[in-house]
């Protein structure tokens, strides 16, 4: 690739890409405007295709003579369910519906709808060499209609009762004329079987209506002999006689009982006239009495004679004595009618209650009667329930013949369905659609003219750029790759190359270990690459989450952990460092409450995640502290460490895990099988301790270890084993 070094991290050039495009503007112009060319003949070459729709709603439809409730009972049937929409599309698109089509329109003789018969030299030979099946051993019939087929479609408007029926031709007339055929065909078999339901209906109804006839006849046969076997005659159509004759002498006897009670109180008020002597006269029986009237006229006249006389005879004047003889006479007379109307009204008490007692004798035994008619009624009950119960059958029976009669003698039964739409002959084409199939064509010759420029851009590696990049990095690779020996190199060519040749010369054998060393002090002297800065630098082109620093002299290896910590915050990178050493020396230096609680109270479960967390007080950088459980039970539950390690990885972009005077079997037991960087931090170089640690690692299989060496104003030197 051209500018950029071999195993060297590159990016994309986004600006390049464009800048290639660009200045290729023409040439993908220039193809672009052939590309719509093209489309554009390509679309005029083709044969047009037109289309049009027809419509039918299927609703129910009855006669113009049907009842009310005719059309309420079509109403309420099964054309409004889903699944019988969905079989009229299937019954729109049946062989035999499609094939009466095709014949009535004769599209048998259109080469349209046979292409087989003309076929085309390509398909001939593919015919020949067997690799397309001959459309000639099909029937033309079948031809015909697999042609037809391609073309149609049918369908449910959705949320409708409205089926659309489309069809596309060559033809634009023959596009608007299939659809309406095949919507009147459609309309014209519907009609056809409920005609044939109507006849089929009244040649089932003819020998039921028959039936029923003779079956209604017997039932009221029988009701009529159990009527008269029974003596259930009926008197005015709904009470027999039985209970009329009960009713008729219940309002008898209340009648004689009433007429008793009225007589009884006339002879007692004229006894009490007769007895208290008062005059009678007032009595409505006494002053009906014809005798009475002509006695008490009598009297009258008589003490009108008296009084004249009176005052001009003497009161023992013979005249006198006469008139007050007959007064006297007539009062005893009206006595005696009033006698005689005693006596009879006295008689027709007794009359009343000699016929209220016939009537109670007779009202008991029609009772008896009666009920023992009630008995009889159960049977006769059950009877004219049968009969009725026929006869509301034949009734109905005789109804729907009378309606099926008249329909199949008319020939009125329309569908249950209607059109809606009819198809109209189509002006503009279906297919092609020139203009938007230029401009597709158009937009995506311009886009795959760009991808290809594109591509071909970054094939030839002049859109690529190396990533972070500085000519220092790249002399000292390009230097190191024409030698080919191993040599010291600035952190940032270090961390592209995470395996140092030179390093593993370093541990190869105990006898060249302490030379090695001294050789590797005495060339890196000047560079200072040892340094925190230098491991800072490194570490932040380092990929990997995890840095496990050992101090193996205490904590003055625990305070350059931490001013490397403090030098990747500034620059601005994510960084947290945990204590695990003994002393806790790395949380004095950075926490502001020494007391906080840390990772040792995490593994024990005193404290959680979060509060764990603090920040320094001196950087951005993050701190977990040792903490204020006991150290030994926190061990316990160290292999909890993974998770939280990797938790904290997920989260910052470095996790320095201070560990002091660690050894190599802690480490591993931390670490397992992570992408880690092991970080020796000796302020003051011992060989002794340097070699054996660098032994104990490589065996362990760790492949690269950081020298972080030299104290204030000493040199700092950094080595790797790879």
């Amino acid at each position: 690739m051209s500018g950029v070094v071999r195993d060297q991290d590159v990016d994309i050039d986004l600006g390049q890409l464009v800048r290639a495009v660009w200045a290729r503007r023409l040439r993908i112009l220039t193809i672009t405007l052939v590309g719509a060319g093209v489309a554009f003949a390509g679309a005029k070459i083709m044969s047009p295709q037109y289309r049009s729709e027809t419509r039918v709603l299927i609703e129910p439809r009855a006669p113009a003579f049907a009842s009310t409730q005719q059309v309420n009972d079509a109403g309420a049937g099964p054309l409004m369910d889903e699944l019988n929409i969905a079989s009229q599309v299937q019954l729109l698109q049946s062989a035999d519906l499609l094939k009466k089509v095709i014949n009535d329109l004769k599209l048998y003789n259109l080469p349209e709808f046979d292409d087989a018969a003309n076929g085309s030299a390509m398909a001939s030979i593919l015919v020949k060499l067997h690799l397309k099946k001959n459309p000639l051993e099909n029937p033309p019939e079948e031809r015909v209609i697999d042609a037809f087929v391609e073309r149609l479609q049918v369908y449910q408007v959705p949320g409708s009762r409205v089926i659309g029926i489309s069809f596309t031709s060559k033809d634009p007339k023959l596009a608007a004329a299939i659809p309406n055929a095949m919507a009147n065909v459609y309309l014209s078999t519907q009609s056809g079987a409920k005609l044939d339901s109507n006849s089929e209906a009244t040649r089932w109804l003819e020998p039921e209506i028959e039936g029923l006839r003779r079956k209604v006849s017997e039932a009221e046969k029988k009701v009529a002999e159990y009527r008269t076997s029974h003596g259930l005659l009926q008197t005015n159509g709904t009470t027999t006689f039985p209970a009329q004759q009960l009713n008729d002498i219940s309002a008898e006897l209340t009648r004689v009982r009433g007429d008793k009670a009225n007589a009884e109180a006339r002879a007692q008020a004229v006894r009490n006239a007769l007895s208290s002597g008062e005059a009678s006269d007032t009595l409505p029986d006494i002053m009906s009495s014809q005798a009475i009237q002509r006695l008490k006229a009598t009297e009258s006249g008589l003490q009108s004679q008296i009084s004249d006389l009176q005052t001009s005879l003497l009161n023992s004047h013979p005249r006198l004595k006469s008139l007050r003889a007959q007064l006297s006479d007539i009062r005893g007379q009206i006595r005696q009618e009033t006698q005689k109307i005693l006596a009879s009204i006295e008689n027709e008490s007794k009359v009343a209650d000699l016929r209220a007692s016939e009537l109670e004798r007779q009202s008991a035994t029609v009772q008896a009667n009666s009920a023992r008619a009630g008995e009889d009624e159960v049977g006769l009950n059950a009877l004219e329930r049968e009969a009725t119960a026929q006869r509301q059958l034949l009734e109905t029976y005789l109804v729907r013949y009378r309606e099926a009669a008249s329909r199949a003698d008319s020939n009125s039964s329309p569908a249950d369905a209607r059109i809606v739409s009819k198809a109209i002959e189509p002006v503009d084409p279906y297919f092609p659609k020139v203009v938007p199939i230029v401009v597709v064509a158009a937009v995506a010759t311009l886009i795959m003219s760009a991808i290809i420029t594109m591509l071909a851009e970054l094939f030839s590696g002049r859109a690529l750029r190396p990533v972070d990049a500085s000519p220092e990095a790249v002399e000292a690779e390009a230097v190191a790759e024409e030698t080919d020996v191993p040599q010291a190199a600035p952190i940032a060519a270090i961390a592209r190359k995470p395996v140092q040749p030179s390093m593993l010369a370093v541990v190869a054998d105990e006898e060249h270990r302490v030379e090695d060393v001294t050789a590797a002090d005495e060339a890196a002297e000047d560079d200072n690459e040892f340094s925190i800065a230098s491991v800072a630098d490194y570490l932040s082109d380092s990929r990997a989450p995890l840095a496990i620093a050992i101090s193996p002299t205490g904590d003055d290896g625990s305070a350059a952990t931490v001013s490397l910590t403090r030098m990747l915050a500034d620059a601005g990178h994510r960084v947290i460092l945990i204590d695990m050493t003994g002393s806790g020396f790395p949380t004095e230096l950075m926490a502001e409450d020494q007391g906080a609680p840390g990772v040792t109270d995490l593994l024990c479960g005193e404290a959680a995640f979060g509060d764990t967390i603090h920040g320094d007080r001196l950087s951005d950088a993050h701190l977990i502290p040792q903490g204020r459980s006991d150290v030994r039970r926190a061990m316990r539950g160290v292999d909890r460490l993974s998770l939280l390690l990797d938790a904290l990885a997920a989260a910052y972009d470095l996790v320095v895990v201070e560990c002091g005077s660690a050894d190599v079997a802690g480490v591993s037991r931390l670490t397992r099988s992570r992408d880690v960087e092991i970080i020796l931090s000796l302020p003051e170089l011992e060989e002794t301790i340097f070699v054996a640690l660098m032994t104990e690692f490589q065996a362990a299989g760790y492949e690269r270890v950081v020298l972080m060496s030299g104290g204030d104003g000493a040199e700092q030197r950094l080595g790797r084993a790879a």
